[in-house]
């Protein structure tokens, strides 16, 4: 089941967010609950990590992992794509508003306080908003270059804006922050290939499945099973090098923040690690890694004992 499945607010279906901020401008603590409740009710990384931050902080997270949830499920949960880039595009324009001052939807009442206080930048919030709407227009990458570019723009944002809000963002952090948010977008994509494929999107470069004699447009068949797995094995040790060349920066932000960076890296290693259990074999089984082991990182985490 993914997250659109499990979404009891579908944007387009009758919102109780959307209804309240057209009858007007909400209160900032009517509009931090609403972030609130978003990031509660999924449990990811994002939120899960939530537990190392100090109490100051965790609103401030929240309003940002609402913003990220709730252009993602524009993106992936509307009934068309065309559908998808009108709303992302309504969305941006909110955006644009939100930094002019001006905001009535809860999320961006909640954004638009923090705007000021940590000097928060329009651009990384444009940059996810700008990898959505590629997705609805964009299926195929031909280099992995060019899939790095997507990444640059769907992922790497995130860690940006993190680091904004523990006024870490030096340009050595940033450059550990991407390899981090790459990595990780890079095991997210190899761990969804079946998904994507089956929703029409392929993240695999051509030039890299040409290498493999792979033709992307039958990625699903028996005949490429082998030489395909060979290809995630060579996409995961990739993944996995951008992941560990970031860790660093665990070391570099402030002690509230380290074990959160920690935490992520390990969790995306995690991920390719159950790909490699399952002998790459993405097509037919999607990895996952369990409650347990979830947990088990986080148990590391707070004993200090993940490197």
């Amino acid at each position: 089941m993914n997250h659109c499945e499990d979404n009891r607010r579908h944007p387009g279906a009758s919102n109780p967010i959307d209804e309240r901020s057209s009858k007007g401008e909400l209160s900032l603590v009517q509009a931090e609950r609403e972030c609130r409740q978003i990031a509660t009710r999924h449990y990811e990384n994002f939120v899960v990590a939530s537990v190392f931050l100090p109490r100051a902080m965790r609103q401030p997270f929240f309003n940002v992992y609402a913003f990220c949830r709730h252009a993602d499920d524009l993106a992936d949960c509307s009934p068309s794509r065309a559908i998808a880039t009108e709303r992302l595009l309504n969305w941006r324009g909110q955006l644009a508003d939100c930094f002019a001052g001006e905001a009535t939807h809860p999320i961006f009442v909640a954004l638009r306080a923090m705007i000021e206080p940590f000097t928060l930048s329009r651009k990384p919030f444009d940059d996810l908003i700008s990898a959505f709407l590629q997705d609805q227009k964009k299926t195929r990458y031909e280099t992995f270059d060019e899939l790095l570019e997507y990444c640059r723009r769907s992922a790497d944002p995130v860690g940006r804006i993190v680091l904004r809000l523990a006024d870490s963002d030096q340009n050595e952090n940033l450059v550990l922050s991407d390899s981090i948010s790459t990595g990780l977008q890079l095991a997210n994509h190899w761990q969804d290939l079946a998904r994507d494929f089956a929703s029409g999107r392929i993240y695999l470069p051509r030039e890299d499945a040409e290498k493999y004699g792979i033709d992307l447009e039958r990625l699903d068949e028996s005949s490429q099973e082998n030489a395909v797995r060979e290809l995630i094995h060579y996409e995961c040790d990739r993944g996995e090098q951008f992941l560990r060349q970031g860790l660093p920066l665990a070391a570099r932000v402030p002690r509230w923040l380290a074990n959160d960076i920690r935490l992520f890296v390990h969790g995306g290693l995690a991920t390719i690690e159950q790909i490699r259990k399952i002998n790459y074999d993405v097509m037919r089984i999607r990895p996952t890694v369990s409650r347990w082991r979830q947990f088990s990182l986080m148990t590391a985490a707070l004993l200090g004992r993940l490197d």
